[in-house]
This record gives structure tokens, sequence and C-alpha cells, in this order.
């Protein structure tokens, strides 16, 4: 056998001894290929950052949640009586202008008859014969109920603030303007039936998985849980944008405070059943427990393996977290074009409606209220959720300034734009405002180049205008010279030469 080592030939005689001997001894050198094994370990760091980057962003927006959530059972309520009472005032105080309310205050007053509306229909919805309807069921029917129950919740969601958004158009568009719509009242009625539709979908949802909790196998409950890590396949062989990531992000958030709220009524319709004994909430504890475990552990590693496949970083998790931040902080402005809640419902499908409606039937059907003291705890009930709410809107907007800031996104937020005078407002004025809002600006899109930057095209295009233009564009280069020029001067340019050539 002939082996050749650089430019030697030598001899050497086969044998199993010197083979096994090169097998042991031979070496390699990984500094030959640093660029490698240096991406590949920095894989390692980022997969393993994942999920505490992600958990920073579902903790904002979880609290984002609880705050448009609170909204409607503390700030709202008094939000439509300072409505009503502006409306009984009138005839005392006098009109003056072209609106009896305004935008806001009407909208206020379309969420409150809404959810009044609702609420008086869900009366009529009996929980219990729901309940048992459902627990006579199979496991697998009841498994392929909660997979539909699921879709049907994401497709209500998307579909359900189109028809809220469009009933507050319509009845606070201007007068003045050609209106193309079918009416207030039908709009209103739809929102009505929508919002009652959604939360009897809930309401099952909530059955379900009170069935799993207290059936005797858990075989419906591990089934649940099991359709989580589910999701892992569905998601992390798809190739994702940044973009993509953001609105799965969001998704997750809504779902986690959904699955939390569906979880806290199971726990209050057990209570009530077993007359709110102590001992039977450390019974429902480790099932409620495994359910959030088994939700928080499929979003880290589904998170983590999206980025790995399509080599994200782990800093974009401060993105989407600025870019929720921002929001928060445009619809705080005097000006706004939203109300804060409706852009959480937008950017994140969370719609508060129909689970405050929900909610609200499921507490006073399982907790009874009777007598003066038990009112007085209502009441102090109340002003701690007011206070609870106050103080969750201070700690989101302190952190939304600090995460715009480390962004630099701080400088939109104090552009001028145009007040309802039609003067354009200063940052002097102390109120932020921005007037790409309406658009649902972030931080993943790309930003509309401006069209100022640029001079205008020539109006002649005769061959005699554009020599001429050269000639004066010439002349102010050679006495104005830059570095960088436009496009547009180098295409006017490169056209002059060619026709002096």
């Amino acid at each position: 056998m002939t082996c050749l080592t650089g430019s030697h030939r030598f001899k050497s005689n086969p044998s199993l001894t010197r083979f096994i001997g090169a097998e042991l001894t031979r070496g390699y050198f990984l500094e030959h290929n640093e660029a490698k094994y240096t991406e590949r370990r920095e894989r390692v760091y980022t997969f393993l950052r994942i999920p505490k980057e992600l958990e920073k962003l579902m903790t904002f927006g979880f609290f984002l949640c609880v705050d448009a959530f609170l909204y409607v059972f503390t700030l709202l309520p008094l939000r439509v009586l300072l409505a009503v009472l502006r409306l009984l005032t009138l005839p005392c105080c006098g009109f003056s202008g072209s609106r009896l309310l305004q935008p806001a205050q009407v909208c206020d007053v379309l969420k409150g008859l809404i959810m009044v509306l609702c609420f008086s229909m869900m009366h009529y919805v009996d929980y219990s014969m729901i309940y048992h309807q459902i627990r006579g069921q199979s496991v697998i029917k009841l498994y392929i109920i909660y997979n539909m129950l699921e879709v049907a919740d994401r497709l209500f969601s998307s579909f359900g603030q189109d028809i809220l958004d469009a009933l507050y158009w319509t009845a606070t568009e201007p007068k003045e303007r050609k209106r193309d719509s079918i009416g207030v009242i039908p709009h209103f009625f739809m929102a009505v039936f929508y919002v009652f539709l959604h939360a009897i979908l809930i309401m099952v949802q909530a059955s379900t998985l009170n069935v799993a909790f207290n059936s005797h196998n858990k075989s419906l409950l591990t089934i649940m849980m099991s359709n989580n890590f589910v999701e892992i396949k569905g998601s992390v062989f798809k190739k994702f944008e940044k973009n993509n990531l953001f609105q799965m992000s969001n998704s997750d958030i809504k779902e986690r405070f959904t699955s939390y709220v569906l979880l806290l009524i199971v726990c209050l319709r057990n209570m009530e059943q077993f007359a709110w004994k102590p001992d039977h909430l450390w019974v429902l504890f480790p099932d409620v427990f495994m359910v959030v475990t088994s939700e928080v552990a499929v979003d880290f590693i589904k998170h983590a393996f999206i980025t790995k496949f399509n080599d994200i970083t782990a800093d974009v998790y401060s993105e989407y977290r600025a870019s929720l931040a921002f929001d928060l902080l445009s619809s705080r402005q005097k000006n706004a074009c939203t109300d804060y809640s409706d852009s959480v419902a937008r950017r994140m499908g969370f719609i508060p409606l129909p689970l405050a409606v929900l909610l609200i039937r499921v507490v006073m059907s399982s907790i009874k209220v009777q007598g003066a003291l038990s009112y007085t705890c209502v009441f102090l009930f109340y002003l701690g959720l007011v206070t609870l709410k106050v103080l969750n809107s201070i700690v989101l907007l302190g952190k939304s300034c600090v995460y715009v800031k480390r962004a630099n996104m701080e400088d939109k937020l104090f552009e001028s734009c145009p007040t309802p005078s039609g003067k354009p407002q200063t940052t002097s004025d102390f109120t932020p405002c921005s007037p790409p809002l309406c658009s649902s600006s972030s931080v993943t899109t790309q930003p509309t180049p401006r069209s100022d930057l640029f001079p205008p095209l020539p109006t002649d295009p005769s061959p005699a205008a554009l020599a001429k233009e050269c000639e004066v564009q010439g002349a102010s280069d050679l006495k104005h010279r830059t570095p960088k020029k436009d496009l547009l001067e180098i295409d006017r340019f490169t056209i002059c030469g060619n026709r002096i050539d």
C-alpha cells in the first residue's frame, strides 16, 4: 500500500494494529473553522435566551390585556354615567356646538348599551344545562368540539372588532359627509348579536374545560393539554418573518390571558358547587398548575425553535415590546385616533366585551349578594378594582416610556399633528401626538418614504428643457457640491450625459 504525506512517498505495510493506533491518536483542529463553531455557539445562547425574552413580552402584553379588561369594569361605567349626565343637563346648561356628545362619549354609551343588553340576554342561557349536555358526550367528541371552539373563537375575534369599529364610525361619522352605511341601528344590532354569540362560545369553552376538570380519570384534560403540543408541529416547521412572528406572539398573549380567565370561571363554578369550601380549592390546584405549565412550556418550545429555524435573534422580542408600548402611549394622547382598549383588540385580537359579559354572568350566578353588608363589600371590591386599574395603568405607562426610549421611538410621539381647530400641535402642549397612529405603525413595519425629499419631476419633457435643466443642475452642483446625491438627480444627469454623447 502506497501513502502520500506532503511531497514524500513512503511505503508501509498494512496492519490492523497500525489502523487502530491511527484511529486512537489522530487529531483535528476546531479553530480552522472558527466562524462555523462560533455561530453554532451563538445559536445555543440565543435558544437559551428565548424563554426569558419571550416571557418579558408575554408579561407586558398580559398586563396590557388586564388593563383593557379592567377598563370595562371600572372606568367604562363612570364614563357612561358622565355621558348620561351630560345629556340630562343639556336643557339646563344650554346646547352649544354641533354635537350632543363627543365621539368618545358616543362610543362609551354604545359599549355600555351592548353590555347591558347582552347581559340581560345571557340570563336566558342556562349554564348548568350546557354543562350536563357536554358531560354526556364521549371523550373523543369533546376533544373535537374543543378544537372547533378554539378555531371559532379566533374567527369571531378577527371579525368581531370590525363589527364594533363599523358601529363606532357609523355613529360618530360627521353629518356633512356622504354616508354609504346601512344606518346606526342595524350596526348596533349586529354588534349586540356578535357579542352575545361570542359570549356563548366562550361559555361552552369554559364548560368543556370544567368537564375535563371534573372527570374521574382526567383523560379529557390530558388530551386537551396534549393538543397544545400538537400546535408545535404545525408551527415550528413553517417559514416565519418578523411580522408573522409578531402576530403569533400577540395571539399567544391573548390565548394565555383568555385561558387564565377560563380557569377562573371553572374555579368559581366548582367552588360554588362545593359551598365555597377552601379544601376543594387545593383539589383544583394541581390541575390548574398542569394547564398553566403546559401552556407556558409550549410557548417556550415553539418560539425557541421558530427563531432557530428562521435565524431570528432574541432581540426581536424587545422590538415587539417597544411596538406594544408605542401603541399604548399613542392611544393616551389628547387627539388619539382610537381608544386604548380598541387598539389592544386590533393588535392582539383580544376583545374584552364578550369575556366581560360572561364573567359578570358567572360571578352574579355564583355569588349571592344580600343585605347592606354585602353591598358594602361589593362597593369596596369595586374601589379595589379601580385602584388596581389605576396602578396598573401608571406602571404600564412608565414601562412603555422606557421601552420606547430604548428603541429610539420617542421622537415619533412628539411630532406635530393637526388638532380639531386646524392648528398644528407642538411639543409645548406636553401631549404626545403622532400622525401615523391610525395606521397602527410599529417597529416591524417599514416606514413610508417621504415624497418631499425628492424634487418635482419636469413638466416639459422636451430635449431643450432637459438640457436647460442639466445646465442649471450642473452649475448648482459645482457651487454646492455634496457627497450624496438624490437618485432622481443622478437619473437626470445620466439622461443629459447620454444626450451630450
